[in-house]
């Protein structure tokens, strides 16, 4: 009896290990998915500037000597009569609308193509009115002999005068507000900003003790400076120096050699047009009376590296800048890799 029991209970287990077996059926077959097509390399997309907005004409602005000019269209004849209006158009991409520039404008390459119209304070009038332009970029050389003329004319003069770093930056948004640059302006502007603030957070917080005297020469017999209300003298202020002659004068002027030894300079820098930097240079550094002056007994006596860094009111200014502020503090900044010599 047990064993038929037993028997019994194992024939049940038997049939109910096949129904369920029955009820689960075999296991689906696993899902093949597809491998993903070849994707084709696509080259990035060339990202464009966003298109600018013409500023609406007639356009009534304010140039550097305070007169109120009217634009009454976007200019399409442009003359410089400056080198460094040249470099700000050529650096906001204008260059295809210059149609007369002068002797010296010859930054950048491209510039020495343009024509010539103007030395540095005598334009061919004849020429210039030939030409057609309806835009004249002048400088505050021009303001008393040459701007009557033009404006007798009727031409559209706009007068560039920068007495600091700060208006030649305004200068340059000005022109690209004219001339429908005004987001290439921006830009150019926010990058030149950048590199002058790298230098002045370094600089803004010195002693007046860490402050050097500096005497800018750029010329010398006589001797040619530059006080105050100056691009340059903010420039040395800007690179860490105080300019021993800020508080003489305004502009340039010639100062007499017992007036920079009464100062005493502990630094001199010098520029000067083509070759003269070096005349300048050899003049000032051989001459005896100036032997006792702390620039010329620590030979802290400096030549720019290209007279126009320093010069001229453009673009190129903040790399002046730069320079200066290694020439005066390379504890700081770090010396020229290759001092002027």
């Amino acid at each position: 009896m047990r064993q038929y029991i037993l028997g019994f209970l194992t024939l049940l287990a038997i049939m109910g290990l096949i129904f369920s077996t029955a009820c689960v059926g075999p296991p689906p077959p696993k899902e093949t998915i597809p491998p993903p097509p070849p994707t084709e390399e696509k080259p990035p997309e060339e990202v464009r500037p966003e298109p600018e907005e013409l500023p609406s004409f007639p356009l009534t602005i304010v140039d550097d000597l305070g007169r109120t000019v009217e634009i009454n269209k976007l200019p399409q004849r442009i003359v410089s009569l400056a080198p460094s209006n040249t470099e700000i158009l050529f650096a906001l991409g204008l260059e295809d609308k210059i149609v007369g520039t002068t002797d010296y404008c010859d930054y950048p390459e491209a510039a020495k193509a343009k024509p010539r119209v103007a030395g540095y304070t005598t334009p061919d009038m004849e020429k210039l009115v030939s030409l057609e332009p309806d835009l004249i970029l002048a400088e505050a050389i021009h303001e008393e002999r040459l701007l009557p003329a033009l404006d007798k004319l009727g031409l559209t003069v706009i007068v560039m005068s920068a007495k600091s770093i700060d208006v030649v930056l305004h200068d340059i948004t000005l022109v690209g507000q004219i001339n429908g640059k005004s987001k290439v302006a921006a830009q150019l502007v926010n990058d030149l900003t950048q590199r002058i603030e790298a230098v002045t957070s370094k600089t803004e917080s010195l002693t007046p003790e860490k402050r050097l005297r500096v005497l800018y020469i750029c010329w010398h017999d006589p001797i040619w400076t530059m006080g105050s209300e100056t691009f340059i003298d903010d420039l040395i202020w800007k690179a860490g120096g105080v300019n021993i002659f800020a508080d003489d004068f305004e502009k340039s002027r010639v100062v007499s050699l017992e007036a920079v030894i009464t100062e005493n300079p502990q630094v001199i820098i010098i520029s000067g047009m083509g070759t003269t930097g070096n005349l300048i240079y050899n003049s000032i550094k051989k001459e005896t009376r100036l032997r006792g002056v702390a620039a010329i007994i620590d030979n802290h006596i400096y030549k720019i590296s290209d007279a126009n860094l320093i010069e001229r009111p453009g673009p190129r200014i903040v790399d002046g800048l730069e320079e200066v502020a290694k020439l005066i503090h390379p504890e700081i900044f770090g010396a020229l890799e290759t001092e002027p010599e």
